[in-house]
């Protein structure tokens, strides 16, 4: 078995679908898990125009790039969210200061994502919620517990409408555990799953560098949730605690040697990518390993290549041969 190894284009949004394409290939990836905005594709248009889509299609297949999963993720953070002056920056400019037209559209864009999957032969949309509970982390003022049960039940009723439409279309949903998100963690994981029991297309997008910092061993989160693990993302973070900093970032950007964890690119890190593969065979997932490239410290398109070429030597095939089984005088 070789798993497709595809470059998550949400970092590369400002570079035009060609050149990427051009680029990918080159790089040594098999495909893209195409980002539903900037200058990648137009999930609106992709849901409702053949003449797009074939457009799209004919600079995928140019370069043999292949797209089984689309990327809606800030769209689906204006859906679950509360109103905030930051989602300016995902919504349309026309929308600006909008709270209710920015959740509407998002909504609306987030079902139309499902079309455009169908429509472009891909099978999974990767996507965050939001979620109206991410400011009760700590809980103070103390958080009653119906407070954090009314936040999953509230994200659960928006995004149900959303989930119809993927049905019809046979496109699985799959939430990446992220901060910010209604699930960040192990158990909020959980409870997501628990919240969402009766929609088999609602998953996970698995990303371990979300988990690696905050203390969660990503395998056994992969293992414990392996029915429901959609898609994989391959990103890597580094913990370097030295006295000073702290887990909580102090408001400090990504890539200040102030923080006490960061993204690093594949291989730069601390996730344990050989666990993940030996789970990955466990549990027989067969889609694509995603690169998502996210380091401050390091030249992107250097970076990219190198990620390409570590997902292709870390990943393995399961053993179909019991290995003792040629100790044998037959």
């Amino acid at each position: 078995m070789s798993r497709l190894v595809t470059l998550m284009t949400c970092q590369w949004t400002d570079m035009d679908l060609e050149t990427l394409c051009q680029k990918a290939k080159a790089w040594g990836y098999d495909g893209l898990e195409l980002a539903c905005w900037g200058k990648h594709l137009d999930a609106v248009k992709a849901a409702e125009s053949d003449s797009y889509c074939a457009e799209v299609k004919g600079i995928l297949e140019k370069y043999d790039m292949q797209v089984k999963a689309l990327s809606t993720h800030i769209i689906g953070q204006c859906v679950g969210d509360l109103p905030d002056p930051r989602l300016n920056n995902f919504a349309p400019p026309a929308l600006a200061d909008k709270p209710d037209e920015i959740h509407e559209w998002a909504v609306e864009t987030m079902k139309a994502s499902a079309y455009a999957a169908k429509n472009l032969g891909a099978c999974v949309v990767t996507s965050f919620t939001g979620s109206p509970i991410w400011r009760y982390l700590y809980s103070f003022p103390q958080t009653p517990q119906k407070m954090i049960d009314e936040g999953y039940q509230k994200v659960y009723r928006e995004w149900t409408p959303i989930l119809d439409e993927f049905v019809k279309n046979g496109i699985k949903y799959a939430l990446e555990e992220h901060p910010a998100e209604i699930a960040f963690d192990y158990y909020t994981t959980q409870k997501t799953l628990e919240t969402f029991k009766d929609r088999p297309e609602f998953g996970i997008n698995f990303d371990p560098s979300h988990l690696i910092w905050q203390g969660v061993t990503p395998h056994i989160f992969l293992k414990d949730f392996g029915e429901r693990i959609y898609h994989v993302h391959m990103k890597d973070a580094a913990v370097t605690l030295d006295g000073r900093t702290g887990l909580l970032g102090s408001h400090i950007d990504f890539g200040s040697s102030k923080r006490g964890w960061n993204f690093r690119s594949l291989g730069h890190g601390d996730v344990n990518f050989e666990e993940i593969i030996r789970t990955l065979n466990e549990i027989g997932y067969e889609g694509p390993l995603s690169v998502e490239w996210e380091d401050s410290g390091m030249e992107r398109e250097y970076g990219a290549k190198e990620a390409c070429e570590f997902v292709k030597k870390v990943d393995f095939a399961p053993s179909t041969f019991k290995f003792d089984d040629a100790i044998s005088n037959k």
